[in-house]
């Protein structure tokens, strides 16, 4: 059952292979290549963001996809596919240590997916597909339901409920902006508080926030120069955790490149989010 509004005073938590976090946990971060390019770069974004968590101290959850079934072209990379993703995924989850997030796009790919994954995701475009959340809902395992971009964030107590119909209140919403007009986004930050009062974290894709969806033609473009002011606002006005698709090299990545960050700017982005977080929240500086 959703608390109601006037009950709500922070988000559950929510338990994450090793990690709790929503709450009054601190700020976390979900982040990685936007889809698995090769082993190499998988391997060393998640060794990059296994050591921004041991020197900013904030807990990571890596994500990557194993298969980019939304691509504007069908010229555009997928990915290695469920099978050889996934064992991508197990080894950098066996190696780092860290929880490991990805998206799945049909209900066939559900039971091998939570074999690795500790967080299901369920994308954007697919966040009004009931079979797929409620067979997502019924692995028990943590589930991040991504707001689509055609969705209120009131739309979205409903699409939770699918969730918590079947026993699972183990779930975490993400905001990453609204369609306006042709090939843009617009971010409503009013939608994180709308979210947060159905009781569950949510955190804010600042990344995909900036997306340009389908303005290259054949791919999507982006402003990656707005990630930070959007990283900023989002964590000000509440969100529990930041989301942001990063790359060493994000102008020859695969897929998403224009609104990924580079590695040089997270860690100084990070550290000042979690100041934001920090003061918004009234902890102490010991904290």
């Amino acid at each position: 059952m959703i608390a109601k509004k006037s009950e709500i005073k922070v988000s559950c938590q929510v338990k994450i292979g090793g990690l709790k976090i929503g709450g009054n946990g601190p700020l976390f971060l979900i982040s990685g290549p936007c889809v698995i390019e090769n082993e190499e770069t998988t391997f060393k974004v998640a060794h990059f963001l296994k050591g921004i968590a041991q020197r900013v101290k904030i807990p990571v959850i890596f994500k990557s996809s194993y298969d980019k079934a939304n691509r504007t072209s069908i010229d555009s990379f997928r990915g290695p596919g469920l099978n050889k993703g996934l064992e991508i995924l197990k080894e950098v989850k066996n190696t780092t240590g860290l929880p490991i997030l990805s998206d799945i796009h049909q209900v066939s790919e559900i039971g091998k997916a939570a074999e690795i994954l500790d967080i299901i995701q369920i994308p954007a475009f697919l966040s009004r597909q009931t079979d797929l959340i409620v067979e997502a809902a019924r692995t028990n395992l943590p589930i991040n339901i991504k707001k689509g971009q055609f969705l209120s964030p009131w739309d979205m107590e409903q699409v939770v409920l699918k969730a918590v119909a079947e026993g699972n209140n183990s779930i975490l919403l993400t905001e990453r902006g609204t369609s306006f007009g042709y090939n843009s986004l617009v971010v409503d930050m009013r939608s994180i508080s709308v979210m947060k009062n159905f009781g569950y974290p949510v955190i804010f894709d600042a990344t995909h926030g900036v997306q340009l969806p389908g303005g290259r033609g054949k791919s999507s473009g982006g402003q990656r120069e707005f990630v930070a002011p959007l990283a900023r606002a989002g964590i000000a006005v509440g969100a529990d955790g930041i989301f942001l698709e990063i790359h060493p090299d994000p102008d020859s990545a695969l897929s998403d490149g224009p609104n990924s960050l580079p590695f040089e700017h997270v860690e100084s982005l990070l550290i000042m989010l979690k100041e934001i977080h920090r003061i918004v929240r009234g902890k102490s500086t010991n904290v």
